[in-house]
């Protein structure tokens, strides 16, 4: 329930409003940011803290089939970390892939607001829906797969555009989705005929007259066309590779100045030869996307621990089970649409390549000059789990803290990087702009959300200061979404359903007599219960315009 609540002397970082650490009164009414308010409601005396817009999280996967299976590969984790029902919160499981419930609320307890789940295949869309409403307080959304479907790509081959672009709307539309997701495009087609990881996004996809290239040339043309909220999500080829970072500037090199995110960029940012150790690829991919603005990216941080290898990029997931400190690993295909594959994993310090990542990642942030452009995840649950967030803002704004950890790792792997010379330290105001305002901008939901102005989100986190920057963003003192207190005094208050967030464009209802015969023949599930139903959305949900080009 929606109240009045007016924040008080409070330490203001709101980066879109050009608010960097004034002292300032907040109102709040009915769920919105107010100007100002005369009635009578709850104040919190928030001097001498910190106040920043609530968090979001642009990548991570907290949803749908693979997130599932992910949790059954781990039942150990479930049962040394179990979250004990409360007097708001219901009882649930952590590890690297925690329950709906435990990954609601955690979220929250760090002051997140709103997070993106990166990669469903349609199939799994209302699986995937589901599972977010299960999922507490925060907002959510999540992106379709594109870029290995069977249909689309014979589309293509034919040169017909026109229904290429009406089976992409249809398929946005059906899937009641965010936007348009890409992951290794075309490569599991050439690794399932030929059982080869790497892939020249010149050459053509096993069975098809069309490059990689091809692929995310026409995926941004509709994306662009439609005028998306967002920009096409991309996970380039050759993930994991030495040598990759000049795939990955080949492949933002196809935008042109077309707008395109490039995700978990750490992944994909190495240098050295292939078949050899990587070696640091961070300076070349920062002095590009210094130079183009065009391009955003989240870094995909490595943190040394536990993880789960959870990705549509079924190649690389079969590579690395040779790497893998567990027996357990899952590689499936999801008809005509993706591949997927899932690993139990752990990042060790001592370990020539986990280290190498683990300083790309950081030498990324450092090295962007335009933090609204280069913003933080550890592409949760691959580079690690979003509970390190908090150890990852310490280390961007400590550097102290920072060479610290640099003498725990393999030191050959530092040999290629720049990190041993990078002494910047994050403000306050740039961990806002990587943690909210940046990736409200990048998906394009920055007019009610990642900001503190007149007619946002009441979305709000507020933190006491503290020299552990760990501990500090660990456990915000108080947590308002949609102007409802959710955490005060550093424990819950209440329980809320946040809200889904999707996209909805038009296409012409033609396309779908041309869809219909694909699926007859290659579908397990009838054309009719593909789609998803608006009765799964009805209630609770935010319809994101997009603005097409005339």
């Amino acid at each position: 329930m929606n109240t009045t609540i007016r924040i008080i002397d409070g330490q203001v970082y709101d980066p879109k409003n050009s608010v960097d650490g004034k002292v300032q009164d907040i109102y709040i009414k009915d769920g919105k940011i107010v100007k100002e308010s005369s009635d009578k409601g709850s104040e919190i005396n928030a001097k001498g803290m910190i106040v920043m817009p609530g968090g979001i999280d642009m990548h991570s996967h907290i949803a749908g089939p693979k997130v599932n299976l992910g949790r059954k590969l781990q039942p150990e984790d479930h049962s040394q970390d179990v979250q004990v029902r409360g007097e708001f919160t219901r009882s649930g499981t952590g590890g690297t892939v925690p329950s709906t419930f435990t990954t609601g609320y955690r979220y929250t307890t760090l002051g997140y607001t709103t997070v993106l789940e990166a990669a469903v295949p349609p199939l799994g869309a209302r699986h995937t829906i589901e599972e977010l409403r299960d999922t507490p307080i925060i907002d959510k959304a999540f992106l379709t797969l594109f870029g290995n479907n069977i249909m689309l790509f014979d589309l293509l081959e034919k040169g017909d555009m026109e229904s290429f672009f009406q089976a992409v709307g249809w398929w946005l539309h059906a899937t009641k989705t965010f936007g348009i997701k890409v992951v290794n495009p075309g490569a599991d087609e050439i690794w399932k005929s030929r059982n080869e990881n790497l892939v020249k996004i010149t050459e053509n996809v096993e069975g098809f007259n069309i490059s990689s290239e091809k692929i995310i040339d026409s995926l941004i043309n509709v994306n662009e066309a439609m005028g998306l909220p967002h920009a096409v999500h991309i996970h380039c080829n050759n993930l994991g590779h030495s040598g990759n970072y000049q795939t990955t500037i080949d492949t933002m090199n196809i935008a042109g100045d077309r707008r395109l995110h490039v995700t978990h960029i750490q992944f994909n940012s190495y240098a050295g030869k292939l078949g050899e150790l990587p070696k640091s690829g961070a300076k070349q991919i920062s002095d590009y996307m210094n130079d183009h603005p065009n391009i955003s990216a989240d870094v995909g941080q490595v943190m040394f621990g536990k993880s789960t290898i959870m990705t549509a990029d079924a190649p690389t997931t079969y590579l690395l089970r040779s790497f893998a400190d567990s027996e357990k690993w899952v590689n499936a295909d999801t008809e005509c649409e993706s591949g997927c594959g899932i690993i139990p994993f752990s990042y060790q310090e001592k370990s020539h390549v986990h280290s190498l990542q683990w300083a790309v990642g950081l030498e990324l942030f450092l090295m962007a000059k335009d933090p609204w452009r280069m913003v933080l995840s550890t592409d949760h649950p691959n580079g690690g789990s979003f509970q390190a967030y908090p150890k990852l803002i310490h280390l961007l704004m400590d550097k102290n803290f920072r060479k610290e950890q640099i003498k725990l790792i393999n030191q050959d792997a530092l040999k290629s990087t720049e990190l041993p010379n990078l002494d910047r330290e994050f403000s306050y105001q740039e961990i806002a702009i990587i943690t909210s305002a940046g990736p409200a901008k990048i998906l394009g939901i920055d007019e009610n959300k990642g900001h503190l102005g007149t007619g946002a989100d009441a979305d709000i986190r507020i933190y006491e200061p503290d020299q552990d920057k760990e501990k500090m963003f660990s456990s915000p003192r108080y947590v308002i979404k949609n102007g409802n207190l959710v955490i005060e005094n550093n424990e819950f208050r209440q329980d809320l359903e946040g809200k889904l967030l999707y996209i909805r464009p038009d296409y012409e209802k033609s396309i779908e007599q041309m869809i219909k015969p694909f699926f007859e023949d290659y579908y397990s599930v009838q054309f009719e219960n593909y789609p998803v139903s608006d009765k799964y959305v009805e209630k609770n949900s935010i319809i994101i315009p997009n603005k097409p080009k005339k």
